[in-house]
């Protein structure tokens, strides 16, 4: 879609859109919080009621996936409808020179909701690049961002929680929070200005998110709400120090939990808590401990519940996400589903939900949930497949109770012969004629030609490979995952996304 065909498009969908009262929508998306680390879902060496809350007052899922099994991946599958190995991304994260993975001319999220009328915020972590250029700097302005893909207004982190020291910073808008113009944002003097509390972030956040939440009060809004808990390094403010049996990570979770609950109280505060869609959910699997160290933080608990596999793996705990949706009114309350979705599922759900049609060229993967949220009856499967990823690049397919894995390994960074991850490169490629960004491919590795297919309605854990017993299914999962791949899309064009479970 071109650029003056997208404003045009933003333009003429925003006249009949504003005069329909429409329902406030947040988006919470946690970072790292495994399948079992909510009480909701199992969790018992600490309790979420926040979240829990929302799971007796919504829907909660069983068998919701990420996109990918790391985290900016599934940002921009989240904000786009598109799965983001499409893209030049090809496997990883974005790293802090990168620029933004979001073309700006495509369809987002954001847009969908600007075009009905809707206040759109991001608050929290961003983590898909900026500018246009590789190595970029942010002495000044920064652009295209989040305020170029659809959000009036960004408050947050540019990249992770773990950033380097000189971005371990706020952003609002386009420029680092306190960065004085005549000082550079790298320099000592600077830094003492901007560097955040990473203790703090999360307080920082929540108390941005509130105020969103209280301007906006009198007129739709949606807020993308992706936060930095649970992300390494764990760093829960003192005030939920000894809150758990799990340790400093308990505490992280506990500390995201709050921080729901602030927003919760906000709505509730505000008049706001029947007129407003809360989604909740995660990046990606958790990231169990490693270390000694580490362990004595988590633990017994187990961040991927009964899940094998954890972030960044191509198994179910690297992908296996919570997700609870609470729509007051729509939704009936503590409901379950075992309906196998993605979270790139949402752009298309809120794009029906707002009346807003999808271009040919936009939400290439995303399947509209409403059918399930509000209870209408559906034929099974509501996915035709769902395309798993992991941080190496590993493809799996998921139809109905079959999946395969495209490999032999867990899809985990590959490793050199001194054990270090191996990467070939950093930067990506770029067409010299037209300055397109093609391609980013950190670890360039070679199928080795071999599969796994797990029954997971027999066998949920991953535990018995089937792929010699049954190579009529291996080749039905394969031929349907190379039409995938080749075909752009994976969602049917056609409105009614329907269709009859295959096993």
């Amino acid at each position: 879609m071109s650029k003056p065909f997208l404003f045009l498009y933003l333009v003429f969908l925003s006249l009949p859109a504003m005069a329909a009262k429409k329902p406030n929508v947040v988006f919470i998306l946690a970072d790292d919080l495994g399948y079992g680390d909510l009480s909701c879902y199992g969790a018992t060496h600490f309790q979420t009621p926040a979240c829990d809350r929302l799971a007796n007052e919504g829907m909660r899922f069983t068998d919701a996936h990420s996109p990918s099994a790391v985290c900016t991946p599934t940002r921009y599958s989240v904000l786009t409808g598109r799965y983001a190995w499409r893209s030049w991304l090809k496997n990883w994260v974005l790293m802090e020179n990168h620029p933004l993975l979001i073309d700006p001319e495509r369809l987002t999220m954001g847009n969908l909701f600007q075009a009905a009328g809707y206040t759109t915020g991001c608050i929290g972590k961003w983590h898909l690049g900026w500018g246009k250029k590789l190595d970029g700097n942010f002495n000044g302005e920064v652009k295209p961002g989040p305020l170029e893909v659809g959000f009036d207004s960004f408050f947050g982190v540019p990249f992770s929680h773990n950033s380097s020291k000189p971005l371990q910073v706020f952003v609002r808008d386009r420029r680092i929070v306190n960065l004085k113009p005549d000082l550079g944002y790298k320099s000592p003097k600077a830094m003492k200005d901007t560097v955040r509390k990473l203790e703090d972030t999360a307080i920082e956040l929540s108390t941005e998110a509130v105020s969103f939440v209280a301007r906006n009060k009198d007129r739709p809004f949606f807020l993308y709400y992706p936060t930095t808990n649970v992300h390494f390094p764990l760093t829960p403010n003192s005030r939920f120090k000894g809150r758990t049996k799990s340790g400093v990570y308990g505490e992280f979770v506990v500390e995201f939990d709050w921080a729901v609950g602030e927003l919760l109280a906000a709505l509730d505060r505000n008049g706001l808590i029947d007129n407003t869609i809360v989604v909740l959910t995660s990046d990606n699997g958790g990231r169990p401990p490693t270390k000694t160290l580490e362990r004595k933080a988590y633990g017994e608990h187990q961040c991927n519940g009964p899940w094998r596999g954890t972030k960044r793996q191509i198994y179910e705990g690297g992908h296996r996400i919570p997700l609870i949706v609470r729509w007051p009114g729509k939704v009936k309350k503590a409901s379950v589903s075992v309906e196998t979705v993605c979270l790139v599922d949402f752009f298309a759900t809120f794009a029906a939900m707002l009346k807003q049609p999808v271009p040919r060229d936009a939400g290439e993967d995303s399947y509209d949930l409403n059918d399930i949220l509000l209870g209408h009856p559906y034929k099974k499967s509501l996915r035709d497949a769902t395309v798993h990823h992991s941080v190496s690049g590993q493809f799996a397919i998921r139809k109905a109770r079959w999946k395969l894995i495209e490999g032999g390994g867990d899809g985990d960074y590959p490793r050199n012969e001194r054990e270090q991850m191996d990467v070939k490169t950093r930067n990506p490629e770029r067409d010299q004629a037209t300055g397109r960004w093609l391609k980013l491919d950190y670890f360039q590795l070679q199928p080795d030609g071999q599969y796994q297919l797990y029954d997971l309605e027999s066998d949920p854990g991953e535990k018995h490979d089937l792929a010699s017993q049954r190579p009529d299914k291996v080749r039905e999962l394969v031929t349907l995952l190379e039409r995938y791949r080749k075909d752009g899309r994976s969602a049917p064009l056609s409105s009614n996304r329907s269709r009859k479970d295959s096993r």
